[in-house]
């Protein structure tokens, strides 16, 4: 397995942030204790930092999944682009997302679904203590927690006010793609694969006879291939590295049985537009 690129040479700035930091407070002790006392939320960063990740999947394991996001990928940018003739750049986001809704393709028949569920169901067999570790890791930060490091990576060499205007742009098609993939998953109600099969993940106590929790689409995929596109533009070098975090935390989603493949497919699509539809109305 790997260990995870692109962002381990920021713990060195944490750290020097940090003594930056105590140094600050001998100085200023009384801005140490209302720092204290408001309590404030751990920062993405803060987050990676606590729980740092584990050895991740191989490059030969998540390459399949990779492949199936290039091809999402091409299909958002043409789809995208009518989109965008019909529109141009003006931000007329409940238009939007009526519309990327309705680009996501119908779910899968009930053999196809099947036949992905076996798939989930092979990958169930081979699991190791140091897979479930990984996709644990990825599960719980591939949400959000991992893109927003990655941006503030990328924030540490621009403008402040540029920088500002980039993590709210970010944090709204994280939240975009969340919101779509719920609204399609309630409406399409296709049952994750532990579901179906509750033997993949019998730590969830599912009940017999319970119908969700729904799966199609990705609402994982779909945030990670928003953040991928968004990333990427605005750094492009360093785009291969967003791409391999977004296609691990795709192969974590199959290897744990929380979604099929073509929950993730979906997912990919609805995020790579999302991803696109954002960078459009910023002026990226």
């Amino acid at each position: 397995m790997n260990v995870l690129r692109g962002i381990k040479w920021q713990y060195a700035l944490i750290a020097l942030l940090a003594v930056a930091a105590i140094a600050v407070g001998a100085l200023r002790p009384q801005l140490v204790m209302s720092a204290t006392s408001s309590k404030k939320k751990p920062s993405a960063t803060d987050k990676v930092k606590q729980d740092p990740p584990p050895p991740l999947f191989t490059d030969a394991e998540i390459a399949a999944v990779g492949k199936k996001a290039d091809d999402q990928r091409k299909k958002a940018d043409t789809l995208f682009a009518q989109w965008k003739k019909v529109h141009g750049t003006t931000r007329d986001d409940k238009a939007f997302a009526a519309w990327a809704a309705q680009q996501v393709p119908a779910p899968p028949t009930a053999s196809q679904r099947t036949a992905e569920l076996h798939q989930d169901q092979q990958l169930a067999k081979a699991r190791t203590t140091a897979g479930k570790k990984a996709a644990t890791w990825l599960e719980l930060h591939g949400k959000k927690d991992i893109w927003k490091l990655y941006l503030h990576d990328q924030r540490e060499l621009i403008p402040a006010q540029q920088g500002k205007a980039e993590k709210t742009e970010l944090k709204a098609a994280l939240k975009s793609a969340k919101t779509i993939s719920d609204q399609i998953a309630a409406k399409d109600k296709q049952p994750a694969p532990y579901v179906l099969d509750p033997g993949l993940r019998p730590e969830k106590h599912i009940k017999p006879g319970a119908k969700g929790p729904y799966s199609y689409p990705s609402s994982h995929a779909a945030r990670a291939a928003a953040a991928v596109t968004y990333l990427g533009s605005l750094s492009p070098h360093r785009a291969e590295d967003y791409r391999w975090m977004q296609d691990e935390v795709l192969y974590s989603r199959l290897y744990m049985a929380g979604h099929v493949t073509s929950d993730i497919t979906a997912g990919l699509l609805l995020g790579d537009l999302i991803g696109d539809y954002e960078l459009a109305v910023s002026g990226h």
